[in-house]
């Protein structure tokens, strides 16, 4: 219908309010109806619908709690004030009309009709952050409850699964409004694309470190606070992110892994299993009775600080080195940690020295035996200052040549 039309119909349907008596009368009926649906109607329909919405739906066990948290985007208040907005923009438009003003009628309709659309895409758009508020929320008390029940997922990686999980939320949300919006999403597909693989060729590493921190997520070689040894460095797992690991040593000093250096290195985890076998090297003389020197030593460190009973310790023999036979002294601790493994070691070494002590067991210095050939006469050694060396000369008599120190 054009505008001519329209004004037609409006002066053929005001004919009847020719006179101003009539205007005035069909000003204050519609001034009076305005004011009884805006003051007395809407305020008590929107608050009886939002009670029984409230008592039916959201108090029912089934609704999730986070559900009732997001009502404060859609108060009462707010849609009582948006109907009377409505009823005070249709009650203007019609007294416009009542007194002869069709043409500015007109137009703060088409103005109105304009702006609907737009009223209606931002409705829609406060429905879906509010859904998208809801699903998030409800994600995160899922992961919560399904981690505490399970052993199959630790507290980092629920973050990592809930930050994604986030992510996808937020980038389906943000499509849907540009869609409702009417927002070209092909194009930016496209673009995205492209800046993808420019992206990805511009950052190889650290794409590679994101693969390898969910990588490591899921294979779980390590998690905070395990005692690890990583491509040489020892340390404490301190945090462990999608980009890096982080360590820090026994000097007080962090140290930051790329995640793909981690996945590409030899990981020693100390901490997994809850106990950790030390040994300590001894060596013990040539002329001791074996036997006797093992079970000293295991009798000595069975008692010995931060040794655990179970597994029981073990002295065995094991190279025959140039002054002594070595032997390997194994124990286990619980519960290990660097400083425990120091304590740990000393406490044994202190246990086997005294007790090798208290039983006359030598623990022999290096020591070396000069032997001289048979054919050359061998070595003839004086107590005074240097040594002799006899070997013949060419007639066959044996000669003698001091050897000074």
């Amino acid at each position: 219908m054009n505008l001519s039309t329209w004004l037609t119909s409006v002066r053929s349907a005001l004919a009847q309010f020719a006179s101003t008596e009539a205007r005035l009368a069909a000003t204050a009926a519609l001034l009076a109806v305005a004011v009884l649906a805006s003051l007395l109607v809407a305020p008590r329909v929107v608050s009886r619908v939002a009670r029984e919405l409230r008592e039916r739906v959201i108090s029912h066990p089934n609704v999730p709690a986070v559900i009732d948290e997001v009502t404060w985007m859609f108060p009462p208040t707010a849609v009582i004030r948006l109907l009377q907005g409505g009823v005070l923009a249709a009650t203007s438009l019609a007294l416009l009309v009542v007194w002869g003003f069709e043409e500015v009628a007109f137009g703060g309709a088409v103005i109105l009709a304009t702006l609907a659309p737009y009223l209606a895409r931002a409705a829609v758009t406060l429905v879906l952050l509010a859904a998208a508020v809801v699903v998030i929320d409800l994600l995160e008390s899922w992961l919560e409850d399904y981690a505490s029940d399970s052993e199959q997922i630790n507290e980092h990686q629920e973050g990592i699964v809930f930050r994604v999980l986030q992510l996808v939320v937020l980038l389906t949300v943000g499509l849907s409004t540009m869609a409702v919006w009417g927002v070209e999403i092909g194009g930016l597909l496209v673009g995205a694309g492209f800046l993808g693989i420019v992206v990805g060729m511009a950052a190889r590493q650290t794409l590679g470190s994101l693969i390898a921190g969910f990588v490591l997520m899921f294979s779980r070689p390590f998690e905070i606070g395990d005692w690890v040894e990583i491509d040489g460095e020892e340390g404490i797992v301190s945090d462990i992110t999608i980009v890096n690991t982080r360590l820090r040593n026994f000097d007080g000093e962090e140290i930051v892994f790329p995640n793909d250096r981690v996945t590409n290195a030899t990981v020693t985890n100390r901490t997994r299993r809850g106990q950790l076998r030390l040994t300590v090297d001894v060596g013990v003389d040539y002329g001791t009775d074996l036997e006797r020197a093992e079970e000293i030593a295991e009798a000595a460190i069975e008692g010995a600080d931060m040794v655990a009973e179970v597994p029981s310790p073990k002295v065995l023999p094991a190279t025959f080195d140039d002054s002594a036979v070595g032997l390997k002294v194994r124990f286990w601790i619980q519960n290990p940690s660097a400083p425990r493994r120091a304590r740990a070691r000393a406490a044994v070494v202190r246990a086997v020295k005294t007790a090798f002590d208290s039983e006359g067991i030598k623990i022999p210095y290096p020591q070396r035996e000069l032997q001289g050939r048979a054919e050359t006469g061998g070595f003839r050694v004086r107590r005074s200052e240097g040594a002799f060396e006899e070997r013949p000369d060419r007639d066959g008599e044996r000669v003698s040549k001091t050897i000074d120190d």
